[in-house]
């Protein structure tokens, strides 16, 4: 299994896990309120389970793939810009900078 694969693998698994949490889970509920999203905890929450699938899907479709990975990255990128609006510490910050670098990876190897 090469680097490629587990990253995307990673990523997928990740993003459909928070996804259904960010329906379930009274911790993430609470985060989504403090972040200043409460309302649209339902619909980031789905387009989190969506992009997850779509990488796995993207297996199988490359263009999937490419979208999927692209909109994940900029979701991330904007949840960093949302940690440093709230001045969260840095060390908080870090899962979302590693999930933009880690979706950039992933569109990079799809589109070349």
């Amino acid at each position: 299994m090469g680097i490629n694969l587990i990253i995307l693998l990673f990523s997928a698994i990740s993003f459909i896990i928070y996804g259904i949490n960010s329906f379930i889970s009274k911790k993430m509920i609470s985060e989504y309120e403090r972040w200043g999203y409460k309302n649209q905890r339902i619909i980031l929450g789905s387009c989190q389970l969506l992009g997850g699938l779509g990488l796995l899907v993207g297996l199988a479709i490359p263009l999937m793939l490419s979208v999927a990975s692209f909109l994940l990255m900029c979701m991330m990128l904007t949840a960093v810009f949302v940690r440093i609006k709230i001045k969260e510490k840095v060390v908080k910050m870090l899962p979302a900078v590693l999930y933009v670098a880690l979706n950039f990876i992933i569109f990079y190897n799809s589109i070349v």
